[in-house]
């Protein structure tokens, strides 16, 4: 019997529109749909009346559930991964996966589309020949600095994602470590209210004094 394939399939960050033809098929087509919040996964596959099974794969699961979807693989099944949106396995509990089924010798392809940082990058206006992505910086203070320490004198263009619990925090130790330089700030891409700031680190801060920051933030610098 030969292995089931593992379909990582990028989905739209935003606007539901942003999904390829052959993402669709590959969804309707699998037995299995693993997807990092299956309700927000459902609004999607409700959207293009897609009735295959979902089952969730998250950061707290992902020790019970990477072995019972790997055994699904190995008995023949194909399965599809998918994360909150984008694509799958940067910054998010698929890379689990995708290493078991690395160890595990079985099938896998990519179903390519949209992520954050690429659209955050292109928008940005800042250098795109060379850039460098940290993912999230560390939720400890101490250790967040040292990181953007360590980043601040780096030539090469700086991606990092920021929720916007922590965004205030990651704009006061920007500002005290590295300065008052111009850092673009970028959310909601694709969607309505799609915004991309290009300012200094001390107007990002005055800015959200007036309003609280809402959506998950793509930073560059």
């Amino acid at each position: 019997m030969r292995e089931g394939t593992l379909y990582i399939v990028s989905t739209p960050i935003g606007n539901l529109e942003d999904i390829t033809f052959r993402a669709i098929r590959t969804l309707k087509e699998v037995s299995l749909i693993a997807a990092e919040d299956t309700r927000r996964t459902n609004i999607l596959l409700n959207h293009y009346g897609i009735k295959a099974k979902s089952t969730s794969f998250h950061s707290y699961n992902i020790t019970k559930k990477t072995p019972h979807i790997v055994k699904r693989l190995l008995s023949g099944e194909d399965v599809a991964l998918v994360s909150d949106s984008g694509t799958p396995g940067i910054s998010d509990p698929g890379s689990v996966l995708i290493r078991e089924c690395v160890a595990k010798d079985i099938p896998m392809t990519t179903i390519p589309g949209p992520t954050a940082l690429i659209s955050a990058l292109v928008l940005s206006g800042k250098p795109t020949a060379k850039f460098i992505f940290e993912g999230f910086l560390s939720n400890k203070k101490a250790k967040r600095k040292n990181q953007i320490e360590k980043l601040k004198d780096e030539k090469r263009t700086v991606v990092v994602y920021e929720s916007p619990h922590r965004i205030k925090k990651f704009l006061e130790d920007f500002l005290e470590v590295a300065g008052d330089r111009e850092i673009v700030l970028a959310r909601e891409l694709t969607k309505k209210f799609e915004e991309v700031k290009r300012e200094k680190v001390s107007d990002h801060i005055e800015r959200f004094k007036e309003a609280n920051p809402k959506g998950e933030f793509v930073v560059i610098f």
